[in-house]
C-alpha cells in the first residue's frame, strides 16, 4: 500500500512539475506580449480621441503580439494537461491568458485558495459583446434572430422589379449592395426607393451599401468584325425547322431597359434600327423582303407589335442580314418577281467583336487604351507570327510594369508574365490558361499584384459617386483600399460632405492591403465605424487561390480580434444565383461562411433561390459553431 501511495505521490509531483513549465511559459509569454502592445500601441494614440485606446485596439495589439510566437508546441501542452488552449483566444487574448494562469496556479498550489478573481468573470466575454454589438450597429436586426446578415448585389432590374426586392427582404436580406460601378444615380435611386417601399410594406429593415467603383483595371475595346447579325434557326436531328429566327424591329437603335421592361422576354434579342414611317406601316402577317450578305433572298414575317416603337419578326430561313440593306414591304407573302408596296433601309449597326482567344506559352500584347484589342495572327503551319494585343483601362500601368512581374486577366482564367517591354507596349508570355485556351473579351479585370501602381486613393467617378452615397447609403464600400492613409482620405471627404457617420467596409483586395490591414484598423478604429470586406475575387487572383484559403481564415481571426464585423463575399453559391445548379463544394463553402458576421450573395437570375439556400445553412451551422468555437449541440442518429 505504501508502495503505491509512494508511486502515486511521485506521479502527482511529476504532473505538478509539468503543470509549473506550463505557467511559467504561460506567464513569459504573457509578459512579453504586454510589452510588445503597449509599443505598437503608442504609434496610434494620435488616432483615438484625447488619445485613449479603445478595449477593441487594446485586444488587436494583443492579439498581433501573441501570434509573433509559434505556440504549436504550447498548444499541445495545455491540452495534453486538459486546460483550454490559446486557439479561441482571439475576442480577448488577456482574460484567455489570465484564466490560464489562474488554473494553472490554482493546480499547481495547494495553499493556494484563491488568487484574486477568475478572469473568466470579467471581460472573457466582453470581446464577444463588442463584436456582436459592432455588427448590429453596422448591418441592423439579425433575420429573424437567427444571427444570420445576408448582403445581396442588386442587378439593374431591381430598380423597376419592385417585387424582387420585397421577396429578397422576406426571404433574409438585411443589407443590399449596389455597385457604383455599373448604372447611373437614375438606376440607384429606382433601386433605393423600392427598397424602402419594401421595408415599410414588410416591416423588415435592410442597410444599402453603395460599392464605389475603384481604380477597377479592365480589358479595353476590341475591334469589331464585319456589320452583319447572322439570324439562326432552330432545326431537329434531321435538318427540319422547329423554330424561326427572331430578331427586334425598334426605332432606335439602342432602347433603354427600364423602358422595356415590358417586353423583358424580347430583350435578348438582336435589335434593328429602322425609320419610324416603316414601323408605322407594319401589321401583322406582313412581310418584309431583303437580300443577304450571300446574296440570298430571304423575308421577315412580321409577327406582333411589343410596344409602340418595337415590332417582332421571324425568318424561316438561316441569314446573314447587312446593315444598311435594303427592306421591301408586302402586305402578304410575296411572289417572287412581286413589286413592294414600299421600299426602306435598315439603320447602320455594328459587328460583334473579333474573338481573341490564346493558348499558353504564346505572346500577348498589352497595349494603351487608345488601341483596340485584335486576335493572334498565324502561318499556314499555325505557328504565331503576330501575338494578340488587348488594352487596358488604366495605361499608366504599362509604364510601371516590370520584365519578370506577372499579369492576370479575367480573375485568374490567364495568366502572363511580362517578358519584354517596347514603345508599342508590354509584351506578355502566357504562362496559365485552359487546354483549349482563354477568348479574350472587353471590361473583364486586369491585376498586377506585384507591380506598385501609386494610383490615388479615389478615382474622380469616385468622387462624384460620393456625393450620392453619402446622401442616400448607410455604409459606403471603399474598393481597392491599400493603406491607412487611403483611409484617412476618405473619411476626409465624407467630412467635406457632412458624412462623418457613415460607417466604411473596407474591401480587402490586395496583396498589400493584406499587409497593411493592421494598421488599417488601428489607425481607423478610435474614430471611425468600420467593417472589412474579404473581396475573395480580385484577392485569389493576387494571392493564388491556396494562398487565399489561408488568408482568409486569418483575415476573420485578425477582425474578430479587433471587434470588427466581416463580409465574406465572392462566389458564395454562386451556381445557384446564376444557373439554379447546387453544387457540393459551394454549400461547403457557405457552411465555412457563417464564421463571418455577414455573407454577400451576387447578382443572378436565381438569387432567390440562392438566398434561401444561404439562411438555411447558416442558421444550421450556427447551431453547431460561432465562430471557431464548436457549441457541440446534441446530435441524433
Amino acid at each position: 500500500m505504501q508502495k503505491d501511495h509512494l508511486k502515486k505521490q511521485l506521479e502527482k509531483d511529476a504532473y505538478t512539475e509539468i503543470l509549473t513549465h506550463l505557467l511559467a511559459d504561460v506567464v513569459d509569454i504573457r509578459e512579453k506580449v504586454a510589452v510588445n502592445a503597449e509599443c505598437r500601441l503608442e504609434l496610434y494614440k494620435e488616432h483615438y480621441r484625447s488619445g485613449v485606446l479603445t478595449k477593441s485596439a487594446t485586444n488587436l495589439a494583443h492579439y498581433l503580439a501573441l501570434r509573433q510566437f509559434d505556440l504549436r508546441h504550447l498548444q499541445t501542452r495545455l491540452s495534453q494537461a486538459g486546460l483550454s488552449s490559446l486557439g479561441r483566444a482571439e475576442a480577448s487574448v488577456m482574460s484567455t491568458l489570465d484564466s490560464v494562469i489562474y488554473l494553472l496556479k490554482r493546480a499547481t498550489d495547494k495553499q493556494c485558495i484563491q488568487i484574486g478573481k477568475n478572469p473568466s468573470e470579467y471581460g472573457f466575454n466582453r470581446g464577444q459583446q463588442l463584436l456582436e454589438q459592432h455588427t448590429i450597429e453596422l448591418f441592423g436586426p439579425y433575420y429573424e434572430n437567427s444571427k444570420a446578415h445576408v448582403m445581396v448585389t442588386l442587378a439593374t432590374d431591381a430598380a423597376w422589379d419592385y417585387q424582387q426586392i420585397h421577396d429578397l427582404l422576406t426571404k433574409g436580406m438585411t443589407c443590399a449592395r449596389i455597385n457604383c460601378a455599373h448604372d447611373d444615380d437614375v438606376t440607384w435611386q429606382a433601386m433605393i426607393r423600392n427598397i424602402r417601399r419594401a421595408e415599410v410594406e414588410t416591416g423588415r429593415p435592410c442597410k444599402i451599401m453603395m460599392d464605389l467603383a475603384g481604380h477597377k483595371i479592365r480589358t479595353g475595346l476590341i475591334e469589331l468584325g464585319p456589320a452583319v447579325h447572322h439570324i439562326k434557326t432552330k432545326k431537329d436531328n434531321y435538318g427540319n425547322v422547329t423554330s424561326p429566327g427572331y430578331v427586334l424591329l425598334c426605332a432606335e437603335k439602342k432602347i433603354d431597359r427600364v423602358d422595356r421592361s415590358e417586353g423583358g422576354e424580347f430583350e435578348s434579342l438582336f435589335q434593328i434600327p429602322v425609320s419610324a414611317k416603316l414601323l408605322m406601316q407594319l401589321k401583322p402577317g406582313a412581310y418584309l423582303r431583303f437580300t443577304d450578305a450571300r446574296g440570298k433572298q430571304r423575308k421577315f414575317l412580321v409577327e406582333k407589335s411589343v410596344d409602340e416603337r418595337q415590332w417582332l419578326v421571324s425568318c424561316a430561313q438561316n441569314s446573314y442580314l447587312l446593315s444598311g440593306c435594303e427592306l421591301e414591304l408586302f402586305n402578304a407573302e410575296p411572289e417572287a418577281d412581286e413589286m413592294p408596296e414600299a421600299c426602306y433601309h435598315i439603320g447602320q449597326f455594328e459587328g460583334v467583336a473579333l474573338s481573341i482567344r490564346v493558348f499558353k506559352g504564346e505572346s500577348l500584347l498589352l497595349t494603351d487604351y487608345s488601341i483596340n484589342g485584335r486576335p493572334s495572327e498565324y502561318g499556314a503551319d499555325g505557328v504565331q507570327i503576330k501575338p494578340a494585343q488587348i488594352s487596358c483601362t488604366l495605361s499608366s500601368a504599362i509604364d510601371k510594369v516590370k520584365v519578370g512581374q506577372p499579369v492576370w486577366i479575367d480573375d485568374g482564367k490567364l495568366g502572363a508574365v511580362v517578358e519584354e517591354i517596347g514603345t508599342d507596349g508590354v509584351l506578355l508570355r502566357v504562362t496559365r490558361a485552359g487546354t483549349n485556351g482563354v477568348t479574350i473579351k472587353s471590361d473583364k479585370g486586369v491585376n498586377f499584384p506585384e507591380t506598385l501602381l501609386e494610383l490615388p486613393s479615389l478615382s474622380e467617378k469616385d468622387l462624384i459617386d460620393l456625393d450620392f452615397v453619402c446622401a442616400h447609403a448607410d455604409l459606403v464600400g471603399f474598393s481597392f483600399v491599400e493603406s491607412l492613409d487611403d483611409m484617412q482620405y476618405l473619411i476626409e471627404q465624407l467630412a467635406q460632405r457632412k458624412a462623418t457617420d457613415l460607417p466604411i467596409i473596407a474591401k480587402i483586395e490586395t496583396n498589400l492591403a493584406v499587409k497593411n490591414l493592421p494598421e488599417i484598423i488601428l489607425g481607423i478604429i478610435g474614430k471611425h465605424s468600420l467593417g472589412i470586406m474579404i473581396a475573395r475575387g480580385d484577392l485569389s487572383v493576387e494571392l493564388g487561390s491556396a494562398r487565399l484559403a489561408e488568408v482568409q481564415e486569418e483575415l476573420l481571426w485578425l477582425c474578430e480580434a479587433a471587434h470588427v464585423p466581416v463580409i465574406w463575399a465572392t462566389q458564395v453559391l454562386e451556381s445557384i444565383a446564376k444557373k439554379g445548379t447546387r453544387s457540393r463544394a459551394e454549400f461547403t463553402d457557405a457552411a465555412m461562411a457563417v464564421r463571418a458576421e455577414c455573407v454577400m450573395l451576387n447578382k443572378g437570375p436565381y438569387i432567390i433561390d440562392a438566398l434561401e439556400a444561404l439562411i438555411n445553412v447558416m442558421i444550421r451551422m450556427h447551431e453547431h459553431q460561432h465562430k471557431k468555437f464548436p457549441r457541440l449541440r446534441a446530435l441524433h442518429w
